[in-house]
């Protein structure tokens, strides 16, 4: 009897509507979060330091830490095929070499901030002749070296996210394994509310100090430590549900050697490489960014953008892959490869039928739907601008990073974490390239465009190696299906812009409440055409997706 089966076996849409509700909820804490954050910080110092900063310690809570990333999809694919009383001394060996390697990262981390906040934004260290050869003004740049500063601060703070990732990111896929994702799924939560919590203390703590000079600096470490606090929460509250369900306690044990944490390390090596393409290539962004003359804006500006790309798809890529990714792993043998692909297609067209139109959509609304959720207090109309025009760019990848993340879990149920690997190597380079080409044209979007690319490369290299390993896809069926939905989705995103370019004549563009409802009505009229024109194509999986949202909102 392997983990799975201590309690019924729950069906792929139960487990998709339990992730996806609870995503959901996440996912509308963390845009009040950045909506709070906007109305803070706008685009100046103290957020554009944090998004530098965040660079490593959040490439690690997410990478390592995140709901499918390489700990959690590891630990799934190997628990999910072992005993329930084999589980807890798995769990305990492998915390222990994590938590030993993380400890020390933690510590190399704190000493050597100043040189690794070197070398992800070494644009913020220029000097003032560099400066004045560029033809950059005074002001411009004591913003930049305040922006420096800021970060180091905040870089020091945030160090201990590293082991903390380590520790969340195995606990997570422990959770999923047992049959449990409620709580790893509503877990961001309460990162997000600590940094309310923190925001608001600020503000109360400023309500009679307006003018304070040092208003950056202590918001900026204002973030830093909500930000830490909100990790060492998302760790806290799982231990109950581990030590409840069996799944191991604070015990050290070192027995590295055994099988079945070999095959968790075989995994997870590759794996965390791999998957960590999209953050080693927000690096590569961000190192790139910081030669922008404006840095502190054009990161802000991507994290803001990011966010709103981000919400839709968080809760979609969790409610698809979490639930996937142990039916990949039953399904590995070859005698169950008709089986597989038939999975595999369901991940891809799901993927498409949910992305597509609100990617669309994304593209054609991005102005209004950036003024709408930050534009107020300290983030202004030419921060919209900026912010649309990156959203924009982030919007035209949404189906390719999905896509590619459904592909990668195929291959970590085949127990092959090489070929992502290395597929990821070359791309980072790749990115680099494009990144080096598109930053002085197109500045901020132009750095996005070159990640959207690069995610595009892999799902094609991916999708082509399966298609021989697998000895065949039905890659042309699959293509007339892909083709049939993005026509619908632009004719739908056609469909909302004329919308709301007919509402602005109207009623104008001026005011939260008319940009509210201009909003509603370009996105209903886009997304009922497209339901139109989808149902048209008869694909099992709009199907699908139609008559659950059928049963969730007119169920008796």
């Amino acid at each position: 009897m392997c983990v799975t089966e201590s309690k019924p076996t729950r069906s792929l849409a139960g487990i998709a509507g339990i992730v996806a509700v609870a995503t959901f909820i996440s996912k509308i804490f963390g845009l009040v979060r950045q909506q709070a954050i906007a109305a803070a910080f706008g685009v100046g110092p103290a957020y554009g330091a944090y998004n530098f900063a965040y660079v490593i310690p959040g490439f690690l809570l997410i990478l390592l830490g995140g709901i499918n990333g390489p700990f959690h999809s590891a630990i799934v694919s190997v628990l999910a095929k072992r005993k329930q009383d084999e589980v807890a001394p798995i769990m305990e060996s492998i915390t222990t070499l994590v938590v030993g390697i993380l400890l020390l990262v933690t510590v190399g981390l704190v000493i050597f901030a100043n040189p690794l906040m070197h070398l992800v934004a070494p644009g913020l260290y220029i000097t003032a002749e560099q400066a004045a050869a560029k033809g950059m003004d005074a002001a411009t740049f004591q913003t930049l070296q305040q922006t420096r500063d800021i970060a180091i601060q905040q870089f020091r703070i945030m160090a201990p996210m590293a082991m903390l990732a380590g520790l969340i990111g195995i606990g997570f896929g422990a959770l999923n394994a047992a049959d449990q994702y409620w709580l790893p799924s509503i877990s961001p939560l309460f990162s997000s509310v600590t940094l309310l919590i923190g925001l608001g203390g600020l503000a109360l703590y400023l309500e009679d100090r307006i003018a304070l000079p040092q208003y950056a600096v202590l918001g900026g470490a204002v973030l830093a430590w909500s930000t830490l606090a909100g990790a060492i929460l998302q760790w806290l509250v799982q231990l109950p549900a581990q030590w409840k369900s069996g799944l191991g306690g604070f015990r050290l044990r070192f027995n590295f050697r055994q099988p079945e944490v070999q095959e968790v390390i075989k995994i997870m090596g590759p794996a965390t490489f791999s998957s960590g393409m999209m953050q080693i290539n927000v690096w590569t962004d961000l190192f790139f960014a910081s030669f922008i003359p404006n840095a502190a804006a054009a990161v802000s500006a991507m994290g803001y953008a990011g966010l709103l790309v981000l919400t839709p798809l968080g809760i979609l890529s969790n409610a698809i892959l979490v639930p996937l990714l142990p039916a990949f792993a039953k399904l590995a043998a070859p005698e169950n490869w008709p089986e597989l692909k038939v999975r595999i297609r369901q991940g891809l067209l799901t993927t498409a039928v949910a992305l597509l139109p609100v990617s669309a959509l994304m593209i054609a609304l991005a102005f209004p739907l950036s003024r709408v959720v930050y534009e107020r207090y300290a983030f202004k109309i030419e921060d919209s601008y900026l912010t649309a025009s990156v959203l924009m760019a982030y919007a035209l990848g949404m189906v390719f990073y999905l896509a590619r993340d459904v592909l990668v879990r195929v291959f970590y149920a085949l127990e092959d974490g090489d070929t992502p690997f290395r597929i990821s190597v070359v791309n980072i380079f790749l990115n680099a390239l494009m990144d080096f080409f598109l930053v002085k044209p197109l500045g901020a979007p132009g750095l996005v465009l070159a990640t959207v690319t690069v995610n595009i490369i892999s799902t094609i290299v991916l999708l082509w190696i399966l298609n021989r390993r697998l000895n065949g896809l039905p890659l042309r069926e699959w293509s007339t299906s892909m083709v049939g939905l993005a026509i619908a989705s632009a004719i739908a995103g056609v469909a909302a812009w004329g919308t709301l370019k007919a509402t602005e004549q109207i009623l104008g563009n001026t005011g939260l409440l008319v940009l509210l409802v201009q909003l509603s009505i370009a996105g209903l009229v886009g997304f009922g055409l497209f339901a139109l024109i989808a149902a048209r194509l008869r694909l099992p999986e709009v199907k699908q997706m139609s008559d659950r949202l059928r049963q969730r909102f007119f169920r008796r």
